[in-house]
């Protein structure tokens, strides 16, 4: 089996993983607040990242070396994890999945005033068109809009922020900063909230918010598996598979169809990103590859899946 295949296989097994996340956070979302749900999730995912931070022998302190940049990373972490438990607890699958699927034409767009990063015509082009996918999707004045769209597309853009603050930080940056400050500050704002919306819990969903986190954990470990073993341009795109897996849970879980619109505008987001994708395999130069170094998950900072523990040879360094 060539490096490849095996790289791909790890990323599908990733992401299905990562879909297999997020029907348990639906499940619950029917019957708790996404504060909550956030707020547990983190508190549950210490233990892990306890493991990992043990692991950490770099010498330095927990102070970060850009705090501004760090501080808008964290609020955007903040951000999109409430988005996107909010999100998958109120929408179709598929229909949340489409509105991520522009997390990596986001990043596109704001690497040029973060980065200085040039989008010429062609990839510029290939972001309108996947901007009209997302159009196609929510269907603007045929389908009433609700909190669930706009958060779906606020997940997309968090997403698309952090990805691009860790491109620009993440050569000065200790992990252990990067993975640590999100998670904090997602425990203490929603432990602030908590006491107005907490509603008992029993044991078994408290199991599956366990459950919850282990599985993001070892998608994690999927991923840099997959970068490690393949080439950003075979793993990057595994990530479109989520969509079939969206399909199936949606229809056996929740009873959930795709209709017309929503399968189109996937199609559409999703061609464009692959696009994207191809075209900047083809650049010849690395420090304009976005979208390549991303897994286009929401960094929610809730969890272990965050992009800088993937492995040295695919993290981002200044001046590549």
């Amino acid at each position: 089996m060539s490096q490849n295949i095996k790289g791909a296989l790890y990323a599908l097994i990733a992401f299905g993983i990562f879909a297999t996340h997020d029907v348990l956070v639906k499940i619950l979302g029917g019957a708790y607040s996404p504060v909550q749900l956030v707020f547990f999730s983190v508190l549950l995912s210490f233990p892990l990242a306890t493991l990992m931070l043990m692991r950490d022998a770099t010498p330095g302190t927990l102070l970060p070396a850009h705090p501004w940049w760090m501080a808008l990373r964290t609020v955007a972490a903040v951000v999109t994890g409430m988005s996107a438990f909010y999100a998958f607890s109120v929408l179709p699958l598929a229909q949340v999945y489409a509105m991520i699927f522009a997390s990596p034409l986001i990043i596109t767009v704001l690497a040029i005033p973060i980065l200085g990063e040039k989008v010429r015509l062609r990839r510029g082009l290939a972001v309108l068109v996947g901007l009209a996918g997302v159009m196609v999707v929510l269907r603007p004045g045929q389908t009433e809009l609700g909190l669930g769209h706009l958060a779906a597309l606020m997940a997309a853009f968090g997403g698309a922020l952090n990805s691009v603050v860790v491109r620009k930080i993440g050569a000065d940056e200790r992990n252990v900063v990067l993975l640590l400050y999100p998670m904090v500050a997602n425990f203490l704002v929603m432990g602030a909230f908590l006491a107005l919306i907490y509603k008992p819990m029993p044991v078994e969903h408290l199991g599956l918010l366990a459950i919850l986190s282990v599985l993001a954990w070892v998608a994690g470990l999927g991923i840099i598996a997959a970068y490690k073993s393949g080439e950003a341009v075979i793993v990057a795109p595994m990530q479109y598979s989520q969509i079939l897996w969206a399909s199936a849970y949606g229809a056996f879980f929740f009873d959930e169809q795709i209709d017309g619109a929503t399968a189109l505008g996937s199609a559409i987001i999703i061609a464009s990103g692959l696009y994207i994708v191809l075209r900047e395999s083809k650049s010849g130069n690395s420090a304009n590859r976005p979208v390549l170094r991303t897994r286009s998950r929401p960094d929610t900072g809730t969890t272990l899946r965050i992009s800088p523990f993937l492995p040295s040879s695919i993290r981002f360094k200044r001046g590549q």
